[in-house]
């Protein structure tokens, strides 16, 4: 211990340039501390951005699908009712560029329309799909609006006499007091009077001869 001291006393002028470097060592150290700090704040940053960023898109996704199936489910509803296509004609009217427009649109869009939420990966991808959801929304109202404004007036006086009796014979058809035979016969002559008029869609065909064949079945009440 003795000599410990002695030789502090004998190199005591050392404390002087060791206390500069242990004081730059510590200087040193604490830039490094605050470095490694600011790069895991930063990091941590990133991460929460990231997280957010895909949180964020997912739920624009969702909000896209949703969107699409709205205005699916509005086409839908004249697809599934004769009634709406005799009063609006012009939505299945293809000589229309309108409805051209509308139905293009919708193709462009379900053919976009990823399987899943996650299914849209990239920023391209989800613009791509976000472009055509809005275009086929903007098709299909603005195709809708002039439907709904101009209805049969495109049709000559002996063709809207066409579309009035097919709505009379449709509700014979769908009538439920009404026997077989006259559900039938009014159906295939509503068919006839629609035939060149209106252009019936698959589906649209299919689920009113559904309709018919339960009713038929069914048989009249009363």
């Amino acid at each position: 211990m003795e000599s410990f001291f002695d030789f502090v006393g004998d190199f005591w002028w050392l404390v002087f340039p060791l206390s500069g470097l242990m004081g730059s060592w510590a200087r040193s150290w604490s830039k490094a501390s605050e470095r490694r700090h600011r790069r895991r704040v930063e990091l941590y940053r990133l991460r929460n951005h990231a997280a957010a960023a895909e949180q964020a898109s997912q739920a624009e996704v969702q909000s896209l699908l949703a969107a699409h199936d709205d205005a699916n489910r509005r086409w839908l509803a004249y697809e599934l009712d004769v009634g709406k296509l005799i009063d609006f004609p012009i939505m299945t009217d293809v000589r229309e560029p309108l409805t051209v427009a509308f139905l293009r649109a919708k193709r462009e869009a379900d053919g976009l329309r990823p399987d899943t939420p996650g299914d849209l990966t990239s920023a391209a991808r989800l613009m791509e799909y976000r472009a055509a959801v809005r275009s086929f929304e903007v098709a299909f109202d603005v195709a809708e609006r002039e439907a709904r404004r101009i209805k049969d007036s495109n049709f000559t006086g002996p063709e809207r006499a066409r579309l009035e009796t097919a709505r009379k014979l449709l509700r014979i058809a769908s009538d439920a007091a009404a026997t077989p035979a006259e559900r039938q016969t009014a159906y295939k002559r509503a068919r006839r009077e629609l035939d060149g008029l209106i252009v019936l869609p698959d589906v649209t065909l299919a689920a009113l001869e559904e309709k018919m064949a339960g009713m038929l079945d069914a048989g009249p009440k009363g």
